[in-house]
């Protein structure tokens, strides 16, 4: 029957493409936290196993992937009733779990999806952080250093970009516009540290300025005076003060006749 998940080690049918974990797919080794292995890792492996023979492409194909990560759970549920297989203790908690690791960046992705969440920083593995409206908080987010460097990888690898120990930091944007910036040990004392400045971008105008308080009227026609007239401008400001939703506010005032070349090394500029 297309579709449905046979337990591990268990192939009722050995054509290519079969909705079935092969034999030997997945084998008992030590979770990333160094436990046992639980249900949600048995249910990673076979939906990770599933994408591979299906051809998904799990940044292409999220609908697809978050289907299929249902249907595993569902499947493995059902499994448990008859089987010495580890239950699943919340279903939506571990369909989640999955879906983020096999489609998203794992433990951080729930951070990366809050729209509350303006910042995420690693310091260290077991120290996570998060800033809302300017304000940092511990979360209660726990990595293990494979995991830090396993995201680190999968965040580097759409930007043709690396860390290594001959480039020990790096600059690089996520596909949903965040800024990834990561250093590694000798720079660092110890651990790899992960800050991921998120996109939010507010206002795309002067007048979007006006409208959220941040400018008044008058100053904002000055500034649109000044962008067309063609005189410098210098934007400064502290960390999250709002310099580049300013630049691209202000980039937005140029007159549609002009050409704009921008110097970037990681494009933010709308």
């Amino acid at each position: 029957m297309p579709g449905v998940i046979h337990p591990v080690g268990v192939s009722t049918d050995p054509s290519p493409g079969a909705g079935v974990v092969p034999s030997g797919a997945y084998s008992p080794a030590l979770r990333r936290d160094g436990g046992g292995v639980s249900g949600v890792d048995t249910v990673e492996a076979e939906v990770r196993e599933l994408v591979r023979r299906r051809g998904l492409d799990p940044v292409a194909d999220r609908s697809a992937v978050r289907r299929l990560v249902e249907e595993v759970v569902a499947d493995y549920d059902e499994r448990t009733l008859t089987s010495a297989l580890p239950p699943l203790t919340d279903s939506l908690s571990a369909s989640r779990a999955v879906y983020d690791a096999v489609a998203g960046f794992g433990p951080l992705q729930r951070h990366l999806d809050d729209p509350t969440i303006e910042e995420i920083w690693v310091n260290e593995p077991g120290r996570v952080f998060v800033a809302r409206r300017g304000r940092s908080e511990l979360t209660t987010t726990i990595l293990s250093e494979g995991q830090v460097r396993d995201l680190v990888e999968k965040m580097l690898k759409s930007t043709g970009r690396r860390v290594d120990l001959s480039t020990p930091f790096v600059d690089a944007m996520l596909p949903d516009g965040s800024r990834l910036h990561v250093v590694i040990p000798d720079i660092t004392r110890r651990h790899w540290s992960v800050n991921i400045r998120k996109f939010v971008l507010p206002a795309g105008t002067l007048d979007d300025l006006v409208g959220l308080g941040t400018l008044t009227a008058q100053a904002a026609r000055l500034l649109e005076a000044a962008i067309a007239a063609g005189l410098n401008v210098i934007v400064a400001g502290g960390t999250q003060a709002g310099k580049t939703t300013l630049l691209n506010c202000l980039a937005g005032a140029i007159p549609g006749r002009e050409r704009v070349i921008t110097c970037e090394e990681v494009f933010e500029f709308a």
